[in-house]
């Protein structure tokens, strides 16, 4: 397709959980819609993310939308933590089920928007060499998509294969009887290393910074199981959506310093034997109260010296000096047990970093690592990376690049100052990738898509954040960060993680439930915080 100057009604960008859900809102409004997405199938960063092992932290029967009841009785999860081929095939399973086919454009990116004061609207320009015009876009990009790959010597040189987890080959890779070395040891390194070490004759794996992770205990469900759930999902989602971090699990209601430490350990053990996030979720000052957190984090110490055999290996991976939960919380299957193996290694690279990348593998404290695969799990450029591959330019010719230069701003995580109409699905200042996503999803795609119901009912012709209120909303959630310790750590949700990235931190620590309340508060208020304009649009 090569169309030039075709108008829509809104332009929505990604084809994960966020698009297809606003497609399938945005399209009940009558609007004329189409989706862009890079990739050549639906998914989001479950389309990309297809290393071994892949899978998510939240479990499956609440990791979904909750909108249409025939979608949730009609489908099956098999699993309690689902694999990223699961939920592909689920989302593919809700693209066929709202007939959103035909509004979905495949292996086409978003290269540049630019607004157009005049006739307040958007001019959106794709990889393929279209031009459309519209009045709304929205930003369906997810927090969490814009692979990095660190910017290490020689790259270029290295005479063997090389792969980030985040673009893996969607043919797979046939690692048997290899040399593999896996740079990172985040979530995703957690999750490829034990599979990985079950294939390859060799594993090398180089850890900048041990993490904290704890037993997901995944399992097959029983059918009857998920008929209980889906007899009681009304309860399910109401529970979900009073809770912090948007799942319909029970609060913990009691400080560290209320119990004894043995009573405490006793709950520690059976939320560990019981598997999943419900560990870190014995206290209710975990993160607020250093005694509460050192004596977790002393605990998951405890059980990583007593997994690992070799007590050199078994101190590299012990994480230290940094708080348990400041950094986003890993679940594993069998990872520490994987270093027990004898054709696995860790390498410390925290002390001694990566000199480069030579013909033949990796060299680290003059030392030569020979290696045939190099997998970096790396991560992404969080929040900001997946706007900024988009040239937006919003009111008065100003880019988005350049107003985020020391970090980036948005009101409510849902639109951006001087970027009228364009509204942003778990944007900078949101909570999502501190909740299980679908839910802190769902709410945003409902709030944008009763602001344009708003908006189109009213003649709004144009809806922008004030400068203001995106000063007030950056203070509000700075008021939440405030005697917490999640600032102690250096996380990617500060973008730690990338260097030269300005020191902000841009999730909302103060719970979906809260986030949920505020929002609510401003549609309430006529979409207060907002400059509303009703001057005629052109057609």
């Amino acid at each position: 397709m090569n169309q030039t100057g075709e108008q829509l009604d809104a332009v929505i960008i990604g084809a994960g959980f966020s698009g297809l859900y606003m497609l399938h809102r945005l399209r009940d409004l009558g609007l004329r819609c189409r989706i862009y997405e890079t990739g050549h199938g639906v998914g989001g960063t479950w389309y990309w993310n297809r290393y071994p092992g892949a899978r998510c932290d939240s479990e499956s029967y609440f990791y979904c939308y909750s909108f249409s009841d025939e979608i949730l009785q009609d489908w099956n999860w098999t699993e309690r933590f689902p694999s990223q081929e699961e939920i592909r095939r689920y989302l593919e399973f809700v693209a066929d089920r709202l007939e959103l086919w035909p509004d979905i454009q495949l292996g086409t990116r978003v290269v540049a928007a630019t607004y157009d004061d005049e006739v307040l609207g958007w001019r959106v320009e794709t990889s393929t060499g279209e031009t459309v015009s519209a009045r709304y876009v929205v930003t369906a990009v997810g927090a969490i998509s814009a692979a990095n790959v660190p910017d290490i010597p020689g790259l270029a040189s290295f005479e063997g294969h090389w792969y980030h987890t985040g673009r893996w080959p969607h043919e797979g890779v046939d690692l048997t009887g290899l040399r593999v070395g896996v740079i990172g040891t985040g979530s995703t390194g957690v999750q490829l290393i034990p599979v990985v070490a079950e294939q390859a004759a060799e594993v090398t794996v180089f850890q900048r910074t041990p993490n904290f992770s704890m037993p997901a205990r995944n399992h097959a469900l029983d059918p009857s199981f998920m008929a209980e759930i889906k007899a009681s999902y009304a309860d399910v989602w109401d529970r979900v959506r009073h809770h912090p971090g948007g799942m319909p699990l029970a609060l913990p209601t009691q400080r560290f310093d209320e119990v004894d430490e043995d009573e405490a350990r006793r709950r520690y053990e059976a939320a560990w034997a019981h598997g999943g996030v419900i560990v870190l979720q014995q206290f209710n000052d975990l993160l607020t109260d250093e005694r509460s957190n050192e004596f977790c984090a002393d605990f998951f110490r405890e059980k990583i010296r007593s997994t690992v055999l070799d007590p050199v290996t078994a101190e590299k991976l012990v994480p230290k000096g940094y708080p348990i939960a400041a950094k986003r919380p890993v679940l594993d299957t069998d990872y520490f047990e994987t270093f027990n193996k004898p054709h696995v290694h860790l390498v410390d690279i925290k002390d001694t970093p990566i000199e480069e990348i030579t013909p033949n593998g990796l060299r680290v404290g003059g030392e030569e690592y020979e290696l045939d695969v190099i997998v970096f799990a790396t991560g992404f450029d969080a929040f900001t990376g997946s706007f900024l591959r988009i040239d937006f330019t919003g009111r008065d010719g100003v880019r988005l690049a350049d107003g985020w230069k020391d970090g980036p701003t948005a009101y409510l995580g849902l639109g951006i100052a001087g970027f009228p109409n364009l509204l942003t699905i778990n944007g900078p200042g949101n909570p999502a990738v501190l909740t299980n996503v679908p839910a802190t999803i769902e709410h945003d795609v409902e709030w944008i898509s009763d602001c344009i119901e708003y908006a189109e009912r009213h003649g709004i012709t144009a809806i922008e954040p004030t400068e203001e209120a995106e000063q007030e909303w950056e203070r509000y959630t700075a008021k939440f960060l405030e005697g917490t310790l999640y600032l102690r750590a250096n996380s990617w949700w500060l973008g730690a993680n990338i260097p030269g990235k300005p020191r902000v931190f841009m999730a909302f620590v103060g719970g979906l439930n809260r986030y949920r309340k505020r929002c609510a508060e401003v549609a309430a208020a006529g979409y207060e915080g907002f400059q509303l304009t009703t001057s005629r649009l052109e057609r």
